[in-house]
């Protein structure tokens, strides 16, 4: 039996209790070895060394970390105005974000995949996140508005004319990772995961006795025991 009572209770555990090193090893046991997304994709605002500060009326910096299911998002570079239908189908499938969602994006890499007004939009639909394999713009905007994004790096380039979103809650790819639509996605200063949805449980309890192994292993190494000692004691390095 699980130890959270919900998905938003789950979540809050893994943002507070878990970091992604000892979730990937957890994955890596269990012969899940390609679970990370590449290491260019990290929180937008470390990119940013004076980044603005998030608004004073925010009591915790979730600028940093994020976790929620996946709403897997596919686009496509295109070199003519869509006047018919510009961004192709962005506008629907940010309508379609739910709760503890986090939009997830690839496919497209001619322009910035997300801005200011995308991200008050997710907000606006209780996501929790996004995370683009590309660039983002409106930096100061974003960063301002106390929302997890994870970019590869930022680029004002506007997408209307240059990226057309055809399908989302589909499969997709972004490096070596195949993303399912409701996969977890879990992302700090250490880069992205994914942990597919059919083990997320065990993945996740086993992780959150790691992370405690390695707080009691690091406790007795400062106090005085061999790193070969504590190996052997403890199992974890």
């Amino acid at each position: 039996m699980p130890m959270w009572k919900n998905d938003s209770e789950m979540f809050a555990l893994m943002k507070e209790k878990l970091y992604t090193p000892v979730v990937g090893d957890i994955l890596d046991q269990m012969g899940r070895n390609h679970q990370f997304l590449p290491a260019a994709i990290r929180p937008l605002a470390s990119q940013v060394p004076t980044a603005p500060y998030k608004d004073p009326a925010e009591t915790e910096d979730n600028r940093l970390k994020v976790a929620g299911y996946a709403c897997t998002v596919l686009e496509n570079d295109v070199f003519a105005y869509q006047e018919e239908k510009p961004f192709g189908y962005m506008t629907e499938a940010l309508d379609d974000l739910k709760s503890n969602e986090i939009y997830i994006a690839t496919g497209a890499h001619n322009s910035a995949l997300w801005g200011e007004l995308l991200t008050a939009s997710a907000k606006a639909r209780g996501a929790v996140g996004a995370v683009v394999d590309g660039y983002t713009r409106d930096t100061p905007q974003v960063i301002g508005q106390n929302f997890p994004v994870f970019c590869s790096g930022t680029w004002a380039q506007d997408s209307s004319i240059r990226t057309y979103v055809f399908q989302w809650r589909c499969p997709i790819e972004i490096g070596q990772v195949t993303i399912h639509n409701g996969d977890i996605v879990f992302g700090d200063i250490d880069g992205v995961l994914i942990i597919p949805r059919d083990i997320a449980d065990t993945v996740i309890e086993r992780a959150l006795e790691k992370a405690a192994t390695e707080k009691t292993m690091r406790k007795a190494i400062e106090d005085g025991m061999l790193v070969t000692e504590a190996f052997a004691k403890f199992g974890v390095l």
